[in-house]
């Protein structure tokens, strides 16, 4: 996707944008490296370097095609703007439903439910290994 000239120009600004980082933060940097929930490494700059190899319709496709990185929705968000959600659950159900609705009247667009831990885990709610968690949260 690059030629090696605007790769190399963009690795040396890399570079000279590293020494600056090394100068402001020192060793005051807490963490040495960052990672998503998988443990997948996130680096501190991402470059064009990072995706001279990839193929746009293979590796990043269009928005509703497969892969599916620029969104599922074939539009994007032009045909359907972002909700707001406020995320949102408490008591019993009873009393979470109407908040629901609440919300919904006065405005909300969308509903983010707050589930207790056993539900998000995928676990039963009635086993009894799950009576200590439920009505912690959610």
């Amino acid at each position: 996707m690059y030629d090696e000239k605007a790769l190399k120009q963009v690795h040396d600004g890399m570079v000279e944008w590293w020494d600056k980082v090394k100068v402001a933060v020192g060793s005051a940097r807490e963490k040495k490296r960052f990672s998503t929930v998988s443990d997948l490494e996130i680096n501190p700059l991402y470059t064009p370097a990072d995706v001279k190899d990839l193929d746009y319709e293979r590796d990043i496709g269009y928005p509703g095609s497969h892969p599916f990185t620029r969104g599922c929705q074939p539009d994007m968000y032009m045909g359907k703007v972002w909700t707001f959600r406020m995320f949102s659950g408490f008591g019993s159900a009873e009393d979470t439903n109407r908040r629901y609705h609440h919300l919904l009247k006065h405005g909300e667009t969308g509903l983010s439910i707050a589930y207790d831990y056993p539900t998000l885990m995928g676990y039963d709610s009635d086993s009894p290994r799950s009576h200590a968690e439920i009505g912690k949260c959610g």
